[in-house]
């Protein structure tokens, strides 16, 4: 078993928690008994009370974008902090038909013709 801490969260309780990874085991809320999504060990929680903030970290995740350490670049690259920035790529996917999760991790959108 590994001592990594990484993170899972909680969308309905908006919790996340740091616990050591363990793929053997599931995970489950301590507040609502729902299983924990793991996101990743470079994930920084938003504030409980910011619900556009925990709108857009369920989309992301519902895409299946999480927040791993990327050995080259240290981070897990870019990810869209509002809705506004989801609802451009969203967008973007649309008009030019990339996978929606392709176009959520990017920084910038090229422009349209």
């Amino acid at each position: 078993m590994s001592h990594v801490k990484t993170a899972y969260v909680c969308l309905p309780c908006r919790a996340s928690y740091k616990q050591p990874y363990d793929r053997s085991r599931a995970r489950v809320c301590p507040r609502c008994a729902e299983p924990l999504i793991h996101v990743g060990s470079a994930f920084a929680a938003p504030k409980r009370r910011d619900t556009a903030a925990w709108r857009t970290l369920s989309v992301l995740l519902h895409a299946g974008i999480r927040f791993h350490k990327n050995c080259c670049f240290g981070g897990p690259g870019y990810r869209p902090r509002t809705l506004g920035e989801v609802r451009e790529r969203m967008a973007y996917a649309e008009t030019t038909g990339e996978p929606f999760a392709k176009a959520l991790v990017r920084r910038e959108l090229p422009e349209l013709p």
